[in-house]
Parts: C-alpha cells; structure tokens; sequence
C-alpha cells in the first residue's frame, strides 16, 4: 500500500476509535472462564484479538459474532475446557500468550501455545516462572522462556504471594486468572501501577477481588457472566489528539473513549507540555470502566520529563508523545521505558 500524506493548516470534527485491545482480549478470555452466556459489544476485530476468540474456540468455548463488534460467548466454566486439538496460534499477540498461559495453568491438560517469529523472541519466563510455582508444568524453548511451550495445568493449584520486578499488566493478569482455580488466595505487587483492566472487569463478573496499595488479591472461585460494552481505545485516540495539538487550526474530539486513569498517563504528560485539552468522564460502561470526551486544540507545546511511575500509564502511548515531543520548545527526557524495546518490535529503535 503506498499513502500518499499531505500537510494540513485545520482538523475539525468528532469521531469515534476503535474498542480497545486490552479490555477486547480479556472480555474473550474472561468470557471463556465464566459461567454462562457473556455479550460484548464494540470488540475489537483486529488480528491479536481476534486470536485470542480462536484461542478460546479451541479450548471448547462457543464463539458466536452476531455483527460487527458484537459476540456471544457461552461457556459452562474453567471445568468445561477442552484439551486443544491443535497447536494454539497466538500469532503476534503478547497479551493472548501471557493471559492464556494463566488460563492454562488452571487446565489439566496439555495444550501448546506459538506465535510469529516476532512472538517467539519475546520473554514469556516472568509469566512461566510463577505458574510453575504455583503447580503448573510449563516445558519450551531456553528453557521455557520462549515459546513454543506446552503447559499442563492442575486444578487446584498452589496459592501464592508474587512480587513482580517490573510492573507488567500481562504478568499480574495472568496471576489473577490462574488465581482463580488456586486452593487459596493469589497476590501480586507490582512495583508501579499498571492498568487496571483486569481487576475491574474480574470484579463485574463477581471475582472475590481486593486491593491495598499496589497490592492486589483474587480469591479462588467461579465467574459469572456478564455484559461487557468496550470502549473506545486511547492509543488509538492519541495520534488523533496529538495531530490536533500540532496543526495551526482547528479542534477535534474523541467520543465514547475509554479514560481509565491507568491508562491516561499520556494526557498527564501532555498537559505537562501546555496541551489545550479537554477531558469529560460521561460514565462508567461494563466491566468498570470509565468513558468520556478528548478536547484537543492547537497548542504551544514545551518540553516535560516523563519517567518513573508515569510510564506504566502511557507505555503503549510513548510514540505519540514522541511525535509531540519533536515540535516542543526545548528537549523532551522519556525514563524508565526500556519494556518498549520487547514489544512487538523495538519501540525505541530508531529508523
């Protein structure tokens, strides 16, 4: 495909992103984990997740898309899993990878997860080192810190206290979802907060959840399900909100976006800048999370420090406020973002 990009003096208007991919990916996985029939609207169809529904289709669990964004998940619990007929394709999704590898610790059976070659480099031993812990077989590549891997789970498996090294969203979740299925409590400290998503939406689908500091508890017991709605994705929104700081002329909106302050690190930091935003939480949508509007207006940016426990809460977000760093008065310092360089791809390297 070649594009073809014009500068422009003005943008206007009100548009609508995408769900978002974190909260698509657990509804998928929570769904298959709950008792019941759990509706989601506004999922996000974009490859990652979309292996994530496969994934839980191979697991045994009845996937059904009744229109665009809109599917029907049934499922009669984590008892009702299936061993997998095949290899399971995470294909470029971290998040499918790490989050069913906590689904499958809880499975007494074997299954087999894989992905692209970009997958496969990435670390997968800060989930696989604590599942075994807690009783899980795990066996793959450098010793099983890459995938393939093959994971037989058990039911129940051992409780357990973890401290993560670096804060991780993946890693915790994934705790929390093995937690389910544990003989006792699962606790995770993370060093910073990470997003939420997680815990909001184990709490809508009735998990005995509890928090205190950056210390959050799942006691085992089944799901129930529920209605999730997605919201619209901020890192989706942030390029839009960045091109409207940047132009001469104009304002644009962002509507129906998800505003969970886990996630919100960016518009912190671009205030910092001296950004002309407008932030209005209209209400919270299901699974907990609260929705709103992004405001944004040409503005006189100058450089800020980002670092510390601010990076957790805008680490997908760094590429566009590296974008609006480069039209800022003065020189922009981000910290503390090397997770960045095993994502997908290296989100720090230049071109």
């Amino acid at each position: 495909m070649r594009l073809r990009v014009r500068p422009v003096r003005r943008l206007a208007g009100r548009v609508t992103v995408p769900g978002d991919k974190s909260i698509s990916h657990r509804a998928a996985l929570l769904g298959a984990l709950a008792d019941g029939v759990t509706e989601v609207r506004g999922f996000l169809e974009a490859e990652d997740c979309v292996r994530t529904l496969a994934a839980i289709e191979a697991l045994g669990v009845e996937v059904t898309r009744k229109g665009p964004g809109e599917y029907r998940i049934a499922s009669a619990g984590p008892a009702a899993l299936q061993e997998p007929a095949d290899v399971i394709d995470c294909g470029n999704s971290g998040t499918t990878a790490r989050l069913l590898l906590g689904v499958l610790a809880g499975c007494p059976f074997w299954a087999m997860l894989t992905g692209d070659g970009s997958l496969r480099r990435r670390p997968m031993g800060r989930v696989a080192e604590p599942l075994t812990r807690m009783g899980a077989t795990i066996v793959g590549r450098a010793d099983a810190t890459r995938l393939p891997l093959a994971v037989r789970g058990q039911r129940p498996l051992r409780p357990l206290a973890w401290t993560l090294p670096v804060a991780s969203a993946q890693v915790k979740s994934a705790l929390l979802l093995a937690g389910l299925g544990a003989a006792g409590p699962v606790s995770v400290t993370e060093p910073a907060a990470s997003r939420d998503h997680t815990e909001r939406m184990l709490a809508a689908f009735g998990a005995r959840l509890t928090r205190a500091g950056l210390t959050t508890t799942v006691e085992p017991g089944p799901l129930r399900a529920t209605a999730v709605t997605v919201p619209g994705d901020l890192s989706s929104a942030a390029f839009l909100v960045v091109a409207a700081l940047l132009v001469p002329e104009g304002e644009v909106t962002v509507t129906g976006v998800g505003l969970n302050p886990t996630r919100t690190g960016l518009l912190d930091a671009l205030g910092a800048m001296g950004a002309a935003l407008e932030v209005a939480v209209d209400g919270a949508q299901g699974a907990g999370e609260p929705v709103g509007r992004l405001t944004a207006r040409p503005s006189a940016l100058a450089a800020t420090t980002v670092g510390g426990a601010l990076v957790p809460r805008l680490l997908d977000e760094v590429p566009a406020l590296a974008v609006a760093a480069t039209r800022a008065r003065g020189r922009t310092v981000i910290r503390d973002a090397a997770e960045l360089r095993v994502k997908e791809s290296d989100r720090l390297a230049a071109p």
